[in-house]
């Protein structure tokens, strides 16, 4: 049975995470191992007796209450976990920068005049606020990963295929995940005990930067992970774009672009919904992809994972970070965050391209703002990357050696 909250000003209000109108929650359906705490979800996974608006209202007006919820709802219900609400999403989940052109413009409370980052901005928004103790997101091109690096909370992509997707608005199947934020890596890997497979996964011992991601890094930013690597001791580096990022990108782009297109394009001819003005152009490209393209880069992407697993073994962790600069100003510029796009595909492409799982951590601060730190596993490592007791879980509190 649900409880609803009115729609009147509130904390949770002035953050703007939650979408508009009344909030409803839901008791956890017995107790388990997530007793006692609270979860978001974004709104492009299934509730039952609610809507899934996908942040766009002509999506919206097409819904009917879901007559179930998504696997991944009932599983933290049966854990204990009580549902808090529905987070804004950017539109159909097509943006990583946290502006919804009909709902607004979730808080980041780490860095008000700055964008939380995207799709998943609401869920991001109110694990940063404080507002409930985790939250769902979804991640295809760095959904949660990116919004985790702006507003400075833990975030985790599973290895694809992990996490049951029923229930959730597909977007581009091969590359979609199901991942979730948190304010501490302990509250992190409780939710990954009850979500993720039980497979165990071999420890990292060993970690790696990836060098040339720092070449397309905000020298700031670079500089920061430096000092975040000399922390953890990292020895060693290797070059995994080999001088080719754009090449990484532009596969991605490819290969999710026709996927959107499969899943949303008869929709979009039919319905012609309002799109926000950044968003429109985004799946005008997606409907320009041909076929012609798609078997050019296919083949490219198993050459970029056979690349990636040639470098790594299980219980190696590939040091990135996780978004090219900091949080993007309010104001930004099409210019600016085109460019931005430009580099935070390229490496949030990795795990996308391979189906690996990569968890954001809290580095360190530039002009104020957030950083994070990303490190990638091998597919199916996924355990290995939140043990609260590994070297990068309290990174910040680390100090380096005088």
């Amino acid at each position: 049975m649900y409880t609803t909250l009115p729609d009147v000003m509130s904390q949770a209000d002035a953050v703007g995470a939650f979408i508009p109108g009344p909030r409803h929650m839901l008791p956890p359906s017995s107790p388990g191992a997530l007793d006692g705490l609270t979860f978001a979800v974004k709104d492009l996974i299934d509730v039952a007796g609610l809507p899934t608006g996908g942040g766009n209202p002509d999506w919206l007006r097409a819904q009917t209450p879901a007559e179930r919820s998504a696997t991944v709802i009932d599983t933290l219900l049966a854990a204990g976990a009580a549902f808090a609400g529905k987070t804004i999403t950017d539109e159909l989940a097509f943006s990583l920068e946290g502006v919804n052109a009909h709902y607004g413009i979730p808080l980041n409370s780490a860095c008000p005049d700055r964008l939380p980052g995207g799709s998943s901005s609401g869920s991001a928004a109110a694990v940063a606020a404080g507002l409930v103790d985790f939250a769902l997101g979804t991640d295809t091109g760095g959904s949660v990963r990116v919004p985790a690096s702006f507003v400075g909370a833990f975030g985790f992509r599973p290895s694809h295929g992990a996490i049951p997707l029923d229930g959730v608005l597909p977007f581009a199947p091969s590359y979609d995940t199901i991942g979730w934020f948190a304010r501490d890596i302990a509250t992190l890997q409780t939710v990954a005990d009850v979500l993720l497979p039980k497979t165990p996964a071999t420890p990292v011992r060993r970690l790696v930067l990836m060098r040339d991601a720092l070449n397309i890094t905000d020298p700031a930013v670079a500089a920061e992970i430096r000092t975040c690597c000399d922390k953890l001791e990292v020895k060693d580096e290797i070059q995994l774009f080999d001088g080719h990022p754009n090449e990484w990108r532009e596969c991605y782009r490819v290969l999710q672009g026709a996927e959107i297109w499969h899943e949303l394009g008869g929709w979009i001819k039919n319905v012609k919904p309002l799109f926000g003005k950044t968003i429109a152009p985004r799946f005008i490209d997606a409907a320009s992809i041909t076929r012609a393209d798609v078997e050019r880069w296919a083949p490219v992407r198993e050459i970029f994972t056979m690349r990636l697993k040639s470098l790594l073994s299980e219980g190696v962790g590939l040091v990135m970070p996780t978004a090219p600069c900091i949080a993007l100003r309010k104001d930004a510029t099409g210019a600016e965050i085109g460019e931005f796009y430009s580099r935070a595909l390229a490496l949030t492409s990795v795990a996308g391209h391979s189906g690996s799982p990569q968890i954001s951590v809290p580095g360190g601060l530039v002009d104020g703002c957030p950083i994070g730190l990303s490190i990638l596993a091998l597919p199916g490592q996924d355990r290995a990357l939140i043990e609260p007791g590994s070297t990068w879980s309290n990174l910040m509190t680390k100090k380096t050696d005088a």
